[in-house]
């Protein structure tokens, strides 16, 4: 549960500084005062909201919560810490957090409950809570549904690639045209992978080939003067060795040079630039010749695939036929888990319809096509009629039975219910029926909630009164002097009377 919350400079408020017992807190007050500014702030410290705080912390006695990631035992108080400058940052029990960390280990603390929000009649939602339910529940269930997971995930595999077959077998003969299309000008070029740079050198050698011609032929004289370097080496009785092996060497670099040049002749520049234009494009394309190789193996393998796609059409068929057996078996051992599941949740939720003057609330399991939840979808009924017949006041408080009773079953005892406008717009009976629904909740929650009628306000263990004077908001804990004066305020309005007072004392008793 949740002992104390602190918030300093959130919009209207400059401080916040309460104390917290088990039970009922509601928080009441003239309208624009802050109440949802508060309430939002608290959900804000548990990262539900945005946080508009300077600096905000609340400590919870935590009876539940096991992570070893973040040092926390069950019976260990948490600390959790927001302060925000330029960006928000998130503390627990002194450590750094992320927003989405702490929202995962807050979802296992608390519970927001929204009538605005009437999503929670979903099949899927339902669905969803009776697996959380039946894996609490049953091992065997954990693995059943497991396998189910696996199995549908490779049964969605072979389907999506059964769905491609068929589309393909429609348009097969462009797919082979477009494939034979696609290996035809890769083949037509016929490249190597260190092509490119063969080709580049032989270019640079064409346009220097003049060049070095003309070099050689300026160069060459100097075998002229052969026999007279020699001729002067023995005059002067020096061993002309090492001349003759240079001469001999640069004799050997003319002579190849020479023929890399006559070989150069037989070469055609104009097919070498186009040459080297086709390979360029290809890299381009695919990025290196390796790649455009490996292209051309797929697209023949592409090719193959679908010369055979008849027969891989059939072996998927086989295979999804089967799957889809073994599947809706395992689908038909998950419905009876959740069948007794279910009557666990509609005992519940019956339970608390007798406090909001409602029963005979059922739900059904009936078959669906089969998807990746089963094949089970949700049927609700209320005294034998569908929901969409029954009237906004029954709807509400239905769900609120359905709301209380999934809390209840996910969070266990001493969890933290947040409940958001939960009686605003109800009549007298619907409020009081409503009170009566929180009071036997109470009893094992931690309930925070913001009311607009006397009748669940008298009821609350801890009655907040948020007000707001010059522009700055407040909030007190009342006594109980003080409790009857708001309560009366509710009643009569601003001008409080005495009949609304006496009636207050009544509501309190």
């Amino acid at each position: 549960m949740i002992n104390r919350i602190y918030i300093k400079n959130c919009l209207s408020f400059k401080e916040v500084n309460l104390e917290f017992q088990k039970g009922l807190n509601i928080f009441s007050g003239p309208s624009g005062a802050g109440k949802s500014v508060l309430m939002q702030e608290i959900l804000a410290l548990f990262a539900f909201n945005d946080v508009k705080s300077e600096l905000s912390e609340l400590e919870f006695t935590n009876n539940s919560l096991e992570d070893f990631t973040y040092g926390i035992e069950i019976g260990d108080d948490l600390i959790i810490k927001n302060i925000k400058k330029e960006k928000v940052r998130y503390f627990l029990n002194n450590q750094s957090i992320s927003k989405k960390n702490l929202q995962n280990i807050s979802s296992k603390l608390i519970k927001q409950l929204n009538l605005k929000d009437t999503s929670d009649f979903e099949s899927q939602r339902i669905i969803e809570f009776l697996d959380r339910l039946s894996s609490k529940n049953s091992i065997e269930f954990k693995n059943i549904k497991k396998l189910f997971d696996d199995k549908f995930k490779e049964f969605s595999s072979i389907k999506k690639e059964l769905n491609k077959l068929y589309e393909d077998e429609k348009k097969i003969e462009d797919l082979k045209d477009f494939v034979k299309f696609e290996i035809k000008k890769i083949e037509d070029i016929d490249p190597k992978e260190d092509e490119y740079e063969k080709l580049n050198s032989i270019k640079k050698s064409l346009a220097k080939k003049e060049k070095i011609e003309k070099a050689m032929n300026r160069a060459s004289t100097i075998f002229e003067l052969n026999n007279s370097v020699t001729d002067l080496l023995q005059l002067l009785e020096i061993d002309s060795t090492f001349f003759d092996e240079a001469m001999n060497e640069l004799n050997n670099i003319f002579e190849k040079s020479s023929d890399s040049l006559n070989e150069l002749d037989d070469i055609n520049i104009e097919e070498v630039l186009n040459r080297i234009e086709k390979i360029s494009n290809l890299q381009k394309r695919f990025g290196s010749i390796k790649e455009a190789l490996e292209y051309k193996e797929e697209k023949k393998l592409e090719l193959e695939s679908y010369m055979n796609i008849s027969f891989s059409k059939t072996r998927l068929e086989k295979e999804f036929s089967s799957l889809e057996i073994e599947i809706q078996n395992i689908a038909q051992q998950i419905s009876e888990f959740r069948k007794s599941s279910l009557l666990l949740l509609e005992d519940k939720i019956n339970y608390y319809l007798k406090f909001l003057y409602l029963n005979n609330a059922k739900i059904d399991l009936i078959n669906k096509e089969l998807d990746f939840t089963g094949m089970d979808e949700i049927l609700f009924e209320l005294n034998g009629v569908s929901l969409d017949t029954i009237s906004s006041g029954e709807y509400n408080r239905l769900r609120l039975a359905l709301l209380s009773a999934i809390s209840e079953f996910d969070i266990g005892e001493n969890g933290v219910l947040f409940l958001d406008e939960i009686d605003a717009n109800l009549s007298g009976k619907e409020s009081d029926a409503i009170s009566k629904v929180l009071i036997s909740l109470s009893k094992n929650y931690q309930i925070f909630a913001i009311s607009h009628q006397p009748q669940l306000t008298s009821s609350a263990n801890q009655h907040f009164l948020v007000d707001k004077k010059d522009g700055v908001s407040t909030v007190k804990l009342l006594n109980s002097s003080e409790k009857i004066i708001e309560i009366a305020r509710m009643i009569s309005g601003e001008s409080v009377t005495n009949e609304a007072i006496e009636f207050a004392k009544n509501l309190l008793k």
